[in-house]
């Protein structure tokens, strides 16, 4: 039995989040909670609030027991890309692509 949570569109780069995510994969919940805590990433934030609601997910939907989770699955795709445009000089435009994401977090019981 698994749970999953999703957070989709987040102004993020992928690559960012997928450097936290390597650091919270295979992890006990309280341990996943505890390295998002005390890691000063710009990803731990959104990351801790997705990890409590597939916890909540978890208990409420699926009736496991909360103690025993772990992180099963964790990945991160990219999003829509907003294009921006940057004035340069001689009056060039030089384009910014502010990349966002997509991320799935999946907790399952441990035997």
């Amino acid at each position: 039995m698994e749970a999953k949570a999703e957070l989709r569109q987040v102004r993020i780069s992928p690559r960012k989040v997928g450097i936290v995510l390597d650091l919270i994969r295979n992890k006990p919940v309280e341990v996943a909670m505890a390295i998002l805590n005390n890691t000063p990433k710009s990803a731990c934030e959104p990351l801790a609030k997705l990890l409590k609601s597939a916890v909540a997910n978890a208990e409420n939907n699926h009736n496991m027991d909360t103690s025993r989770l772990v992180v099963s699955k964790a990945y991160v795709g990219p999003g829509v890309t907003l294009k921006r445009i940057r004035p340069k000089d001689h009056g060039r435009a030089h384009r910014i692509l502010k990349r966002t994401s997509n991320i799935t977090l999946v907790v399952t019981e441990a035997e």
